[in-house]
């Protein structure tokens, strides 16, 4: 039974079956089954092989991105991989811009970097990639050029999947220590609250010090 000035209750919980939340028209009643789900399991995965048959032998991951610190004051202490490399860091690296780009490496011309130290990090992801790397000749079976592969570690090299140098969180770091008879006796509880209530009166007693001293001078003065 409806009480109170409220909201007339009119839920609509039987769209699912009419068809109306699944983008078909109101009519006979249509069951959303999950029959198919093995046969897209399929298709998915049929597709991101022949995508990485396309792209072979460049890794399935992507371009290699930068790393960069994300926005804000609340997240600027997290690392996540950025659109693409500044100039800067790709001078620093040896590589050109042009260059850059037909090697796997994204550009990003509007990005600069504010601090060396990230500069620098990304120097150094960029030249672990230029030595992890193994450039191909622009056409096939010809000769190999000046920094192209040879053909034994052309015939050896296989397609690298997953992202292109992901981002290692190293695990924190916790120091064990003896616990002494000290730590066991002493009550950190009492000496927290004490230590807050000193904290909060700490204006209050300065100024009753003060008072204090004010009418000790006065007596003498009067004296």
């Amino acid at each position: 039974m409806v009480k109170h000035n409220n909201v007339v209750p009119n839920q609509h919980f039987h769209k699912k079956w009419a068809g109306g939340a699944n983008g078909h028209a109101r009519g006979p009643i249509h069951v959303v089954t999950w029959f198919h789900q093995a046969a897209q399991k399929k298709a998915r995965r049929m597709k991101r092989a022949a995508k990485a048959a396309a792209v072979a032998p460049r890794p399935t991951g992507g371009l290699l991105r930068p790393a960069v610190h994300c926005p804000t004051i609340k997240y600027n202490a997290k690392v996540r991989l950025g659109r693409g490399f500044s100039l800067q860091e790709l001078k620093g690296a040896g590589i050109s811009a042009k260059f850059a780009q037909t090697i796997g490496i994204a550009v990003d011309n509007r990005r600069f970097n504010k601090s060396a130290e990230s500069l620098q990090t990304n120097i150094e992801r960029l030249k672990e990639y230029k030595a992890k790397l193994i450039l191909f000749p622009k056409k096939k079976l010809a000769a190999p050029g000046k920094g192209e592969a040879s053909v034994a570690d052309q015939t050896a090299a296989s397609q690298f999947v997953g992202t292109v140098l992901p981002l290692t969180k190293s695990a924190p770091t916790t120091e064990n220590m003896k616990i002494t008879d000290d730590m066991k006796s002493s009550q950190v509880h009492s000496v927290l609250r004490v230590a807050r209530t000193d904290a909060k009166l700490v204006g209050i007693r300065n100024k009753q010090k003060k008072e204090k001293d004010a009418a000790e001078k006065e007596k003498k003065d009067k004296k």
